[in-house]
This record gives structure tokens, sequence and C-alpha cells, in this order.
């Protein structure tokens, strides 16, 4: 195969894996960095004043962002996610199962350890831990080492530059909005909106907020009533809250924390080093017959 001798970023054209030849990923993950990063998000209505895609466009911009200021590759996002139990049956939003979401996470990661990438970190910006939880652990059976963050549980703002929680199509979402893309923000059709609560408030951990004693995570029940009966504008939260400069506040926040948990991982494992040490396609089968590699001892630890 011919080689690119010329480059434009770091030793590759593009931060995004998709925007560079075949021959420049796998060499970049040979020689330079093997850690990827993988967006997600969703195709989900956003109410009148932002777009279906709006999770989706924020997972793209972060993940950008940290890799230019990481050197990881990020690879092409795809645009449907799952979705929790009350999204289902809404108009202008478009779901996956759960089962077909984690076979989705789990091929994209295993294809792009096939070129060489060693370490993977899924950066999602819409709530479904139910998939990529599940699929982060079956990745690990595997021999994959990934970790799986939703960004504003990983930022934990606590109404630190937000005056309220995250929910959806909210102050913060609609601040990131128009920070990253504003040409799709409509702030003039922006309005406040709320659902109806199951239990009382006291009891969940709302996006991005501190947990305290007596809560539990706001995924961990079926909490709330179907969107489609419930939500009278398609708004949990009011977006007339949100400014360019919270969003800006937000994501470079966020941006700083991955950047320094993908420096650790790079300086602990460097280049060419699986943290777990071992590849295991079998699944669950073969547990009992992983071998660990040259990097590591009979128990899995890291030679020094």
């Amino acid at each position: 195969m011919k080689k690119q001798t010329e480059f434009k970023l770091n030793r590759r054209d593009s931060v995004w894996f998709q925007e560079n030849s075949a021959a420049v990923v796998i060499d970049y993950a040979k020689e330079v960095c093997d850690v990827a990063i993988l967006p997600i998000g969703a195709i989900e209505q956003h109410a009148a004043h932002a777009p279906t895609g709006m999770d989706t466009y924020n997972a793209i911009g972060i993940a950008e962002k940290v890799a230019e200021k990481t050197g990881a590759m990020v690879l092409p996002c795809p645009m449907y996610g799952s979705h929790p139990h009350h999204h289902w049956g809404m108009p202008g939003t478009i779901p996956l199962t759960y089962e077909t979401h984690i076979g989705l996470l789990m091929d994209i990661i295993r294809g792009a350890s096939v070129s060489g990438y060693n370490k993977f970190l899924i950066i999602s910006a819409h709530g479904q831990v139910s998939s990529t939880i599940v699929a982060t652990h079956k990745l690990g059976i595997e021999g994959l080492f990934t970790i799986s963050s939703t960004w504003y549980d990983f930022l934990r703002d606590d109404k630190t530059v937000l005056e309220d929680y995250m929910w959806h199509a909210d102050e913060a979402e609609t601040s990131v909005g128009l920070y990253l893309y504003p040409q799709f923000i409509k702030m003039e059709l922006a309005a406040a909106g709320y659902g109806t609560p199951l239990i009382d408030a006291k009891w969940k951990i709302a996006p991005g907020q501190q947990a305290t004693p007596g809560s539990l995570y706001h995924f961990e029940g079926t909490f709330a009533l179907p969107e489609k009966d419930d939500l009278d504008n398609g708004v949990i939260g009011d977006p007339t809250k949100a400014s360019y400069e919270k969003g800006k506040a937000v994501v470079e926040g966020v941006v700083v924390h991955y950047a320094e948990l993908i420096e650790e991982i790079k300086s602990k494992y460097p280049v060419g080093i699986n943290p777990l040490g071992f590849r295991n396609p079998g699944g669950y089968a073969t547990t009992a017959e992983i071998v660990y590699d040259k990097d590591h001892d009979s128990k899995g630890q890291l030679k020094k």
C-alpha cells in the first residue's frame, strides 16, 4: 500500500478516523496514539427551538475538542441511540432497541481494534446507560479496554455554571448548542416545559447533580410517564436561561476532565499496550482460557 508522506495535523490529516486514509489511521495507532474516542448521541425531539440531532451534535463537538487536546482519534459517530422507557413512541425520536445499540457499539469498537486501537472512551451526550454499560462490560470480557461516560454526569456541574440541573432541551443542552452549532438553535421559539415526576425529586440524582445519601441515579427506575403523553412542548427545564457563555464554560470544563483522563491512560499504558492484557473474542464461553500477552504477567499485572 502506498503511504501518505505529508500530514496536516500531528501525523494525521484530521482528528476524525473517517477523514484519514486507512494507512494513516493504522500507522497513527501504531506509532503515535492508540486511544480512540467514540462519540454517541441520538435522534430525538428537542422541542421547537433545537434540532433532533442535538445530542449527537453535542457528543461530536465535545469529542472533537478532546481529541484536539489529547491526540486521540475520534471514531465516526452513529447518529442513533437507545432510549429510556419513557422516550418510546414520541414523534421526532428514532430509538434503537437496547440489543441493537449494544451490538452497534461493540461492533464499532471491535472494528477499530483491528486497526490497532487499544484504549476506547465512549462519550455519550444522551441518556442511554441501559445499553452503554452493558456494551462496555461485554467488550471487557473480550479484552477490549473501554470506558463509557455521559458528559454531563462526568462534569457534575452541580449548578456551578448553570442555574438548573440538566434535563432535556433545557438551559444546559441549549447553551451547548449555542456554543457548538448556533445556526441550528432558534431562541425565539424557546420556552420552558416540565414533566410529571412519579416520585419526589429528593430520591433522584438529577443529570449533572452531585450524589447525596439516599438518592437513586435518574435511570435506576421507571420514574417518568411516557413523553408522548406527558410533555406539552417537548422540554423539561427552561431553555430561555441558555447562553453561549454557559455553553462554552461547561464544554471547556468537561474537555479538561476528559483530557486529564486520557493523558493518564497514555502515560500509564504507552502505545501498543492493552491495559487489560488479553484478547478474548470468544466472550463469555472462553473466559477460563484467557492468556495474558507479553506485556503482562500471569496474573494480568503490567510488567515493569
